[in-house]
Order: structure tokens, then C-alpha cells, then sequence
């Protein structure tokens, strides 16, 4: 599966931005879509993920600003983001699980060893 992001850019805080992930496959079986993101020295981040059936799930951080949505019919995985803050600032990255036997308790579905497939990032950078 490949995956490549598109729709970054530079922003000043209270702003918004929606930047969209377009999958080579896009699967209705049980899987999941995600963004995460990372910035230099740091951890990569989960930040929000989809399941196919649309359950979604959100990082406490991004919660009531950011939302996820896809459109399976354009393959394309979406993320609306809204009131940025420069702690925003990072590269994001789109990945998605592939096929899945049972989906995770929601505690794990920002965990980054269930995706098996990754994006190449889209840079987000909000000044203050």
C-alpha cells in the first residue's frame, strides 16, 4: 500500500488546515487509518486514527480541535484541523494497518506497531 500526504503548509496559531492522505488501496475490511506526527529529537506521535467502519479516535492533545474523516469511494484519508497552536508544529505522517482480525481497545489504536504501512509526511508549521 502506498500513501502519500499532501496539503501542509505554514499557518499562524488559531488557524486551520486539512491535509489528506490518498492510498494506492483502500480496503472496507476491518483496518485502520491514521496521522501521526513527529518533530526532530522527538517521538513520533499518534494523533488520530479511523476504522473502516468509522469509529475514530483522538490523542487528548488534538481533542475537539482536530477531526478525522475518509472517503473510501476517493481513497483518501483526511485530516481537519482547526484552532493550531506551534506546538502543532511537525511533520505528519499518514499510515494505515492493513487487514486487522479484531480492532484494538481504543487505548491502542494510536499505537504505532499496529501500522504496517506509511506515508512520507507533510510538513505543518504554525507560528504563533
Amino acid at each position: 500500500v502506498q500513501l502519500v500526504e499532501s496539503g501542509g503548509g505554514s499557518v499562524q496559531a488559531g488557524g486551520s488546515l486539512r491535509i489528506s492522505c490518498v492510498a494506492s488501496e483502500y480496503t472496507t475490511s476491518l483496518n485502520l487509518m491514521g496521522w501521526f506526527r513527529q518533530v526532530p529529537g522527538k517521538e513520533r506521535e499518534g494523533v488520530a486514527s479511523i476504522s473502516a467502519y468509522g469509529i475514530t479516535t483522538y490523542a487528548d492533545s488534538v481533542k475537539g480541535r482536530f477531526t478525522i474523516s475518509q472517503d473510501v469511494s476517493e481513497r483518501t484519508l483526511y485530516l481537519q484541523m482547526n484552532s493550531l497552536k506551534p506546538e502543532d508544529s511537525a511533520m505528519y505522517y499518514c499510515a494505515t494497518t492493513g487487514r486487522l482480525l479484531k480492532l484494538p481497545t481504543a487505548s491502542r489504536r494510536l499505537a504505532q506497531d499496529y501500522y504496517k504501512y506509511w506515508g512520507q509526511g507533510t510538513q505543518v508549521t504554525v507560528s504563533s
